[in-house]
């Protein structure tokens, strides 16, 4: 054992795939280096115990619109993604993809630039963006401005390809009825990650478009045709297509546990349904109301409504997410971590890097009480919260 390890001890530690008792955690620096039993630790390495905790990954976050008083589109410069990052760490997500909601050309530009720099910079927690929007269904536009909402074209995918080469992770989310499916093979040959979303396709049309290399479904349920018997629409191919992941806001609001319930059953692998925040720019604060492309989001009763009482974007931190998922879903405790690590870091190729602790793997972890709320978190083996 080099000299440099140091061992965390838990009651209880959740490897990314099992929860193991009386395990540790031995990190060296930035790395990983084994999660073993407590018995067979080298007696040279120091040991931190960290008492009746359970000691998991880092939670990885595909969409997060905002957070820290901040929305995405309105960063002006990498402090303001800093910021972002930096209120989602403190509630136990240590790698995060900041989200675009659909936007104008150019500010779509600006915030990839700036995505870039934020990389070149390292900035914590920071893996990429999520570009959800524009090339979506205005019929199923959610809190989407509409007027914004435009096909992709040539120059769209020039921007893509390059923002692919600058980050470690790009996801972009277009509607497969207003994208075509070459188009969708276009941007995975450039390293994009493509999410079905906002989009009111028929099943057949989702099919064709995880043919031609999507791999993921934005937020179940939400925004999309429904299924229904003789049109199983997004949501049937979503659950049926065993190569897309499917993200889930699980905070009981946007989707009923039961139907949570009956997706978990009718899920077909080996794609994996995970959980996403679809955070807003007041995650990590106490504000209760924030500007959108200039109409007010409320926040009330666990809620993000537009005045209409349409929603826009999720309350909800992991914390939450779990308690929904193990207390009301009554999915596993390791099922439910998986969701929210393991299985999100395999959307964007990164799982034995993320959402794990397996030996080679980022030491980026959190120490979770009983109720699931983070009491600590390490960012590449050091303490930041």
């Amino acid at each position: 054992m080099t000299l440099d390890c140091k061992a965390y001890r838990a009651d209880r530690i959740f490897d990314g795939d099992r929860v193991l008792p009386d395990h540790a955690v031995v990190v060296s620096g930035e790395q990983i280096v084994s999660v073993q039993p407590v018995a067979e630790l080298d007696t040279a390495t120091p040991v931190e115990y960290l008492g009746d905790i359970l000691l998991s990954p880092g939670f990885v976050d595909l969409q997060v619109n905002g957070g820290g008083g901040i929305m995405l589109g309105d960063a002006q410069c990498v402090d303001d993604v800093a910021q972002i990052c930096a209120a989602h760490i403190s509630l136990g997500t240590t790698a995060l993809l900041p989200t675009l909601i659909t936007d104008a050309p150019d500010n779509t530009q600006r915030v990839a630039e700036i995505g870039a720099a934020a990389w070149k910079a390292q900035v914590p927690g920071f893996h990429g963006l999520h570009m959800e929007g524009p090339h979506l269904s205005a019929a199923r536009k959610g809190a989407h401005d509409a007027q914004l909402i435009r096909p992709m074209t040539d120059e769209d995918l020039e921007i893509y390809a390059a923002v692919a080469s600058d980050l470690p992770n790009l996801l972009v989310t277009v509607a497969p009825e207003t994208v075509p499916v070459e188009t969708i093979t276009k941007l995975v040959s450039s390293g994009a990650i493509v999410s079905l979303g906002h989009s009111g396709a028929s099943y057949d049309v989702a099919i064709s478009a995880a043919g031609a290399g999507a791999t993921s479904v934005t937020h179940l349920f939400n925004a999309m045709s429904p299924l229904q018997h003789r049109d199983p629409g997004m949501v049937g191919a979503a659950l049926n297509c065993g190569s897309l992941h499917v993200g889930l806001i699980a905070d009981g609001v946007h989707v009923d546990p039961a139907a949570i319930q009956l997706a978990m059953r009718a899920k077909q692998g080996p794609g994996r349904i995970y959980l996403v925040t679809d955070a807003m720019s007041v995650a990590g604060t106490e504000k209760t109301r924030f500007e959108l492309g200039g109409r007010t989001i409320f926040r009330m009763n666990g809620r993000l409504t537009l005045e209409d009482g349409t929603m826009a974007g999720a309350d909800v931190d992991f914390s939450s997410s779990l308690r929904v998922m193990v207390n009301q879903v009554g999915v596993s405790l390791e099922e439910a971590l998986r969701m929210a690590t393991r299985y999100p870091s395999e959307v964007i190729g990164r799982s034995n890097q993320v959402g794990t602790l397996q030996a080679g793997a980022r030491s980026d972890f959190i120490a979770l009480d009983n109720d699931f709320g983070v009491k600590a978190v390490w960012l590449g083996g050091t303490k930041v919260h």
